[in-house]
């Protein structure tokens, strides 16, 4: 059971980079598209793994709403191996090569014994920042979602694909996890065939 969750695991991250893409080269392309993708006002923050790949839902916004907020905050979250991050530490931000956009990559970092408190992250994120002012109130967080299927396609056998996808359902719910508000919650999905 473990050796199949750990390929199965495999197998979706490699799909799910792909679909992502470079994160920078995604940046670019925003800056270098004509004309530019229209911006409303607010805040929209976008959960991701790191710093590496672009947000799946970020993607999806921009291609099937043909938007982007005044203000963009990439979050990623880090655990590092020690009980506590103080606060002075928790942060770390960068522009990606553009101070003006309002797009922002956020790396907030905490303790193994810390609880992620996102709200305050992204509070220290905008005191350190004159790219962007967040009201917290008035942020929108997107989170992407995977659906998986199973497929013909190379990597494990059939059986092991299924209970891979059965046992992936289990996982926890981000918006519950993080104490998001689930009013201000939009969930984007996507599809990966195992």
């Amino acid at each position: 059971m473990l050796t199949t969750w750990q390929k199965g695991r495999e197998l979706v991250t490699q799909k799910r980079e792909h679909d992502e893409g470079p994160l920078q080269e995604f940046i670019d392309e925003l800056h270098d598209r004509s004309p530019a993708v229209p911006r409303t006002t607010g805040t929209a923050v976008f959960l991701n793994r790191g710093k590496t790949t672009a947000p799946l839902a970020m993607r999806a916004n921009v291609k099937h709403n043909h938007l982007l907020h005044e203000n963009v905050v990439i979050l990623s979250i880090e655990t590092e191996p020690i009980p506590r991050v103080p606060e002075s530490d928790r942060i770390v931000l960068d522009d990606l090569g553009y101070s003006d956009d309002g797009i922002i990559h956020v790396t907030a970092r905490f303790g193994y014994m810390q609880d992620p408190d996102l709200p305050g992250a992204l509070r220290l994120a905008s005191e350190q920042s004159a790219e962007f002012e967040i009201d917290l109130d008035e942020t929108s967080y997107f989170l992407s979602t995977i659906e998986l299927h199973v497929s013909d396609a190379p990597g494990m056998t059939r059986w092991r694909k299924r209970l891979f996808v059965a046992t992936s359902s289990i996982t926890a719910d981000a918006a519950d996890y993080f104490g998001l508000p689930r009013d201000r919650v939009v969930i984007m999905g996507s599809q990966i065939n195992v």
